[in-house]
């Protein structure tokens, strides 16, 4: 039997306003100092930039949903990490043949197969172990949120197999050896981040974190010197 990958990013659940939509690079700056930019940025405005993010309630459901179509074997290994592209190693190293993607992205490259000739990212993970033939099977679940369509990845879906499926549409009882849950910092906010130590925690196993560090956000501390450096970050 094929071993499978569970892969879940947290920017599933997440509502994000058009304008920080994007392309980012995963660096220590994106992951914290951008964001207080962001927030500088729109206080100046008269905005606060906390509404324009919101959780889907989908999150207080989402394991037990789990449970009900995939069964998670006992000895199960669950990794948590900041970058999304871990999900190539993991799959890589344990010769897994099927991934679920839970994201509001598809992961299989932007900018058609040419994106597939690049390093592995957090961008095109996914089509790269297609294209590598490590896997023999891809199934999307986008969030609530996606702004994404399947049509989007039509020369991946000409050539690999993938699948975009609901909850809805998922079997029973797929059998999951392995679980990955990233953060994915640049595109989701720090203030955040203490939902998303609960959401890992909530699965139940034990979990190895992978590269995923701590973002303290204290806006109210930053001084007039602080923001003059995440204004230049």
């Amino acid at each position: 039997m094929e071993k499978c990958l569970l892969s879940i990013d947290w920017d599933y659940f997440i509502r994000i306003e058009k304008d920080y939509w994007g392309s980012y690079i995963e660096n220590e700056k994106n992951l914290l100092d951008l964001w207080y930019k962001r927030y500088i940025q729109e206080k100046i405005q008269g905005n606060d930039i906390l509404e324009s993010f919101q959780l889907s309630p989908q999150l207080n459901t989402f394991w037990k949903k789990i449970r009900e179509h995939f069964e998670l074997v006992r000895e199960i290994k669950v990794y948590v990490s900041d970058s999304h592209a871990l999900s190539y190693s993991i799959a890589k190293e344990n010769k897994c043949g099927i991934v679920y993607l839970f994201d509001s992205h598809a992961d299989l490259g932007y900018g058609g197969l040419s994106s597939l000739d690049f390093e592995v990212n957090c961008s095109n993970w996914l089509g790269k172990l297609l294209k590598e033939k490590l896997i023999k099977e891809a199934n999307i679940i986008y969030g609530p949120y996606t702004s994404e369509e399947p049509e989007y990845f039509e020369p991946m879906n000409n050539i690999y197999n993938i699948r975009y499926l609901g909850f809805d549409d998922l079997d029973k009882k797929i059998k999951v050896s392995l679980i990955h849950i990233c953060r994915s910092g640049a595109w989701t906010p720090p203030w955040f981040d203490k939902g998303f130590n609960k959401f890992v925690d909530d699965l139940g196993f034990p979990y190895e974190i992978v590269n995923c560090p701590v973002r303290n956000w204290a806006p109210e501390n930053i001084n007039y010197s602080s923001q003059i450096d995440y204004m230049m970050a």
